[in-house]
């Protein structure tokens, strides 16, 4: 589980993340990056809706992302805000693919440059 210091629990850092951070989309998740100077660790936010499924479906989806944020939580520079938004096709993927999907949306955001300008 993510401690809460690597939690983003505000709407309002949400809302700042999804509109002016750099998104990366893949086929189950869609992954936003933003620097966020006021903060020296690293934080992470989940949208799952309605339409990934139904309630265990949707806590099962959070649970799995929450678990891969915290495996990559070491490999990512500090200071940054990560929201990944799951899609509906998020409920029947796997594991595996879920992992890999968002290793490969936060690397490839992190290589190009952390936000838009």
């Amino acid at each position: 589980m993510l401690a809460k210091a690597n939690r983003i629990t505000r709407g309002a850092d949400y809302k700042a993340t999804v509109r002016r951070g750099a998104r990366a989309t893949d086929t189950n998740t869609v992954t936003y990056i933003r620097p966020n100077p006021d903060s020296q660790v690293v934080r992470f936010g989940f949208i799952v809706g309605k339409t990934v499924g139904t309630a265990n479906r949707r806590n099962l989806v959070r649970r799995r992302m929450k678990a891969i944020a915290h495996e990559l939580l070491p490999q990512m520079t500090p200071g940054m805000d990560v929201v990944i938004r799951a899609l509906p096709g998020c409920a029947q993927a796997e594991w595996a693919t879920l992992h890999e999907e968002i290793t490969r949306s936060i690397s490839r955001i992190t290589s190009r440059g952390n936000s838009r300008r």
